[in-house]
């Protein structure tokens, strides 16, 4: 007897599904919203996109040597580490042996398998060439992966270092300057305002040492719920290309992996008013989706694609003047990878450049902060050796 869960519009959908995989139903129990979301954000952690990316490179290999997909399915479930997507990969074979569509079968797990991803092997299914579909997806999440490693190692330093000046900052606040504080106490000496000011500070971090640990739990977990709203998501994003330090590693991260999806999507066959909407979903920011569905919209009624982006301010000149170029030449799909190729490199070089703008700026307030630290510890000291001078 096995259990499980799947997705279904309807439970009658879920007992026509099963039944055709060859499966006797027992039970069959609605999960409630929280079970589902849960479920579906779990599905995020338990499968990387590189892993998706190396499913993907090796079923378009053996299936361009001639291996029937359903085989080339069940050698790859047997070679897989992650045994949650080796189940995937199991159920995806079981349904396409039932008579399911490849791409309907990957739909089934939308929390492992892209949309991109399906779309591709939906137009592949369609022409025929579903292993050439399966090879462009594998590169594309491989570059998308990149990019990701290209953010981690942009933010890697400034957050060690903000880690640790912070531990550095409440040690000293918690534990050293207590005891400071007693001694020049003890001597009977009077304290300025900017001493008594730190040492109100300092007693109020030891004795509520707890919130300063929940304070960033709370604000990762409001932000989470924050951004479950469409609204909220939108000015959360729109900040994110707007602040000083990031704004540009933001943009050109942004506009890397537009020009890169819509190249693919392009290449692939799909129309751009449908590549648009993939794009649109798949890109991470609610300002860009808004910003493409506006353009999609536009091109609808006639407008070309060039003229529509020129109305949007999130898209610079070079990316204009490209596209322009693309419709006029008939080769969009090359001059989207020309702007993808372009702004990968551009990436590469902000995030190099960007641990070198956050160090000195790191220094220089933790430099200010220690320093107001010392200047609060010696202000009475000074006072006591004016006195006797005097």
């Amino acid at each position: 007897m096995k259990s499980g869960t799947t997705d279904a519009d309807t439970i009658e959908a879920v007992y026509g599904d099963l039944a055709s995989r060859g499966l006797n139903v027992l039970d069959v129990v609605r999960a409630s919203r929280l079970t589902s979301g849960i479920t579906r954000s779990l599905s995020f952690w338990k499968v990387k996109r590189s892993e998706v990316a190396e499913f993907a490179t090796n079923l378009s290999v053996i299936m361009k040597a001639g291996i029937p997909i359903l085989d080339a399915l069940d050698d790859i479930s047997h070679t897989l580490d992650n045994k949650y997507l080796s189940r995937v990969v199991d159920d995806i074979r079981d349904r396409i042996q039932s008579g399911t569509s490849f791409s309907s079968a990957l739909a089934q797990h939308p929390g492992v398998f892209p949309d991109i991803f399906i779309r591709l092997a939906t137009i592949g299914e369609e022409t025929g060439r579903l292993e050439g579909s399966i090879a462009e997806v594998a590169e594309h999440l491989q570059k998308m992966e990149d990019l990701a490693a290209m953010v981690k190692r942009a933010l890697i330093y400034p957050v060690f270092a903000l880690v640790v000046t912070g531990g550095a900052l409440v040690f000293w606040m918690v534990y050293v300057l207590p005891k400071i504080m007693m001694i020049i106490k003890d001597m009977g000496i009077p304290l300025p305002f900017l001493t008594k000011f730190l040492f109100s500070i300092s007693n109020l971090m030891k004795a509520y040492w707890y919130i300063i640990l929940l304070v960033p739990v709370a604000f990762f977990i409001i932000l989470k719920i924050m951004k479950q709203k469409e609204g909220t998501r939108f000015y959360i994003d729109l900040l994110k290309i707007k602040l000083p330090l990031i704004k540009q590693f933001i943009y050109n991260k942004l506009l890397a992996m537009f020009s890169e999806q819509l190249r693919i999507l392009i290449v692939a066959g799909i129309t751009i008013d449908r590549s648009l909407v993939i794009v649109g979903n798949a890109i991470g920011s609610e300002v860009f989706k808004r910003v493409l569905l506006k353009i999609k919209d536009q091109i609808m009624t006639g407008s070309r694609i060039s003229d529509a982006m020129r109305q949007q301010s999130v898209f610079s000149p070079l990316v204009i003047r490209m596209v322009d170029i693309g419709e006029s030449s008939g080769n969009l799909d090359n001059q989207f990878g020309f702007l993808s190729n372009y702004y990968y490199k551009r990436l590469g070089d902000i995030s190099e450049k960007l641990g070198k703008t956050i160090e000195p700026l790191m220094i220089t307030v933790v430099g200010i902060i220690f320093a107001v630290i010392i200047i609060g510890l010696l202000l009475p000291i000074y006072d006591v050796v004016t006195k006797f001078d005097k």
